[in-house]
């Protein structure tokens, strides 16, 4: 697993190893074989409250401020490639709204990143939560992923 941070934009070691911990977990969930998961890799972008409510507007026609947008490379994983990288997509996490959302949940700012990221990844893997049963489905899923990675509100 690569995961690419735009430009200028690197976080702290132990973010940066949590957050490739849990995209392996995501993709081994979905049965990304050690070879897959070697291949694949995910661009991470933070951007400002107004950068994101931009893309938010311009690429889901939502004008507001979101805290995290996911842009997939594929639309069904059958279509990977069997050979060479696999560019699962990009990440795109507002760093303001995260700390907002922190606050208001009551945990870390750096928790919220890993919650974040965890739920941006299962979105490039093809979860949605505009369904009731999609959404429980999903939640489990990263339930499932903060518990592996010992995430609790409260750590980190």
């Amino acid at each position: 697993m690569k995961i690419y941070f735009e430009e200028g934009q690197q976080v702290s070691e132990e973010i940066r190893l949590t957050m490739e911990k849990a995209a392996a977990r995501c993709l081994q969930l979905e049965g990304f074989d050690e070879e897959e998961q070697d291949r694949t890799e995910i661009s991470v972008t933070f951007v400002s409250g107004e950068e994101i409510r931009v893309l938010n507007r311009d690429y889901r026609d939502t004008d507001r401020v979101t805290d995290v947008l996911s842009f997939p490379q594929f639309d069904d994983l059958n279509d990977l490639p069997g050979f060479g990288d696999i560019c699962l997509g990009d990440v795109v996490i507002c760093k303001d709204r995260a700390a907002e959302q922190a606050e208001e949940f009551g945990h870390s700012f750096e928790r919220e990143i890993i919650y974040l990221f965890t739920h941006s990844i299962l979105h490039l893997l093809g979860y949605d939560h505009m369904e009731p049963a999609d959404k429980q489905e999903m939640r489990a899923r990263e339930e499932e992923v903060m518990e592996y990675l010992g995430i609790r509100r409260q750590t980190l």
